[in-house]
């Protein structure tokens, strides 16, 4: 049996871009119900494919400002 390989993932913009391409055309009517529902799990798709990009750049972030912390000197007398 062959290997499922799947394909590279887009990129954020390109996955946000495709999403929005999708909600148009379910909003625009006119598609038989099978229609619907591909474009509806392609969606559902790119949304997490967003979302996983979203929460690796707040990771990024997050460890970015932790790091900048620690390397801030403590100072007790400062008023923030």
């Amino acid at each position: 049996m062959a290997e499922k390989t799947e394909a590279p993932e887009l990129s954020y913009e390109e996955s946000r871009e495709e999403l929005n391409n999708v909600v148009r055309r379910l909003e625009s009517g006119g598609l038989t119900l099978q229609e619907s529902l591909a474009l509806w799990e392609r969606g559902e798709e790119l949304a997490r494919i967003c979302e996983r990009w979203l929460e690796g750049a707040r990771a990024k972030l997050a460890a970015a400002m932790d790091e900048r912390r620690a390397d801030e000197p403590q100072d007790s007398d400062a008023p923030f």
